[in-house]
């Protein structure tokens, strides 16, 4: 890859670690260099535009690692919402991009509401079936606000992202009731279960209907796969196929952005405000975890699984790389 974009990509996967979401952090390096050796990812990003309309593009990403292609429509959105007021950038033959908040923050930083969505290899089976056909699709909303970090909502449409029980079979460790069930449709603790069986949707039936919504936003409106037509990154044969949506809404074509930032902070310290339930002690506001956790980590250093380490380890010297850990 091109030395920048190599950059984008590390950066998104340590961002992802220091916001405390080792499911999408360097755990998932090994998985990328494999679709890159395999040629199923292109590694010279060349997006093109299918579509150059004002506030309205599509891009195909032509197969090349998402982190880049992602990065780039978002920062496209951006300066066609403030030309336009509103933006939409459609991509096309993506891959796996890693967490979505990473890009939904660049425009909130940018004075703009982003929202991006993704749809991603079968997960989970549509509501009363027991076939896998429906991807995570997971989805990211961000806005500023003002003196405090940025609001941000970063979900997938599981119960669970799929990288958390990724996480929890890299560490040995179960996982809990509810998450998912085996092959057999039995509930399971056991992650490499369910890795073979099915994860839950959120929410029952309203977790599938919105994961079938976001593949219709990022597979069949772009252009791109969906469905069963998706591959995830962990699978080294199969071109990806994914595709994301961008929107993106400049915050002072419809306010001045100062007001907008006032109004923000006097509705989180709202949030933060009320009495506490029992067992609780704070209130949080979406994005206010991963802003701590960034703080915290990058003051002391983010500690990994061994298996983890073991991988970095592995890959650093299969590709000659001097790799120096500290504990």
């Amino acid at each position: 890859m091109p030395p920048a974009d190599a950059r984008i990509v590390a950066d998104t996967l340590v961002q992802a670690d220091l916001w405390g979401h080792q499911s999408h952090g360097v755990l998932r390096l090994s998985w990328y260099l494999a679709r890159l050796r395999s040629g199923v990812c292109t590694p010279v990003a060349a997006p093109k535009y299918v579509v150059d309309a004002g506030g309205l593009a599509v891009i195909d990403g032509g197969d090349a690692m998402g982190q880049v292609l992602t990065l780039h429509a978002m920062n496209d959105a951006i300066e066609r919402a403030k030309a336009h007021g509103i933006a939409a950038v459609a991509l096309r033959n993506s891959n796996h991009f890693g967490t979505a908040l990473y890009y939904t923050l660049v425009a909130a930083r940018a004075g703009c509401v982003a929202f991006l969505s993704t749809n991603a290899s079968p997960a989970m089976a549509p509501w009363g079936g027991r076939r896998k056909t429906v991807g995570t699709n997971p989805w990211s909303w961000a806005a500023p606000a003002g003196k405090y970090a940025p609001m941000v909502l970063d979900i997938a449409n599981t119960g669970v992202a799929r990288g958390k029980i990724y996480l929890a079979k890299q560490k040995g460790l179960p996982i809990p009731e509810g998450w998912a069930i085996d092959a057999d449709g039995a509930p399971t603790t056991d992650p490499a279960a369910a890795i073979d069986g099915i994860i839950l949707p959120m929410a029952g039936h309203k977790g599938y209907a919105i994961a079938a919504m976001m593949d219709m936003l990022s597979g069949v409106l772009t252009g791109s796969q969906f469905g069963t037509g998706v591959s995830g990154p962990y699978q080294a044969d199969r071109k990806s196929g994914a595709g994301q949506m961008t929107i993106v809404l400049d915050i002072a074509k419809m306010q001045p952005l100062p007001e907008f930032n006032a109004r923000m902070e006097r509705m989180i310290e709202e949030l933060k405000s009320v009495p506490l339930a029992k067992g609780h002690d704070e209130v949080f506001y979406p994005g206010e975890i991963e802003a701590r956790n960034e703080a915290k980590n990058r003051r002391d250093g983010i500690l990994l699984p061994e298996d983890t380490l073991a991988d970095l380890a592995k890959v650093a010297a299969e590709m000659k790389v001097p790799l120096a850990l500290h504990d």
